[in-house]
């Protein structure tokens, strides 16, 4: 079966107000065979910095055990709390020993930092399973993926995709802020 491109999105929640449309959505998207989720989990992260975990995602607790140590290898962090963290840790230890390097200290991101205190964050890690054929292809002509990245709206006005008005409310939607 071929994977196509992995990508963990962290988006975060001043005051979440969860009603399952987040989860139906991403639903959605797999039963379209757009994206598959490996893993979500919801993070909080108290006044003080402490963080609680929740698993979000339809897996069953030891396929979310067995991928969240995934995300814990990536992140350093797993949905059994302190137990969870420690597994993660081990299984990026492991890799680091079988000479896998997930990121150097240059590209190291420290999603957990980022999350400021007094908050919540969902983390979600998919496959999009749209890429593969292009990522294939690509491949085929002898081409390679040198970056990527989101592009804000703001950025799309000067070519012309967005008015001013509609970027400022796109980008107002995707950073939390008013629009100017």
């Amino acid at each position: 079966m071929a994977i196509g491109p992995v990508q963990l999105i962290v988006l975060g929640f001043e005051h979440p107000n969860f009603h399952g449309e987040i989860i139906a959505e991403l639903e959605r998207l797999r039963s379209s065979d757009t994206v598959r989720v490996i893993d979500a989990l919801a993070v909080h992260k108290d006044a003080e910095g402490e963080i609680e975990v929740a698993h979000l995602s339809n897996l069953s607790k030891d396929e979310a055990i067995e991928l969240g140590t995934e995300i814990g290898a990536l992140i350093g962090l797993g949905i059994e709390g302190e137990t969870g963290m420690a597994t993660g840790a081990e299984a990026g230890a492991q890799a680091a020993a079988d000479g896998t390097t997930v990121f150097s200290d240059e590209d190291a991101w420290d999603v957990i930092e980022e999350i400021p205190n007094d908050s919540a964050a969902a983390l979600v890690l998919i496959e999009h399973h749209w890429a593969v054929p292009l990522r294939d292809a690509v491949a085929r002509a002898g081409g390679f993926r040198i970056s990527d990245g989101f592009i804000s709206p703001l950025d799309l006005v000067e070519i012309g995709l967005h008015s001013r008005e509609e970027a400022e409310e796109l980008h107002a939607l995707a950073t939390n802020r008013q629009p100017a």
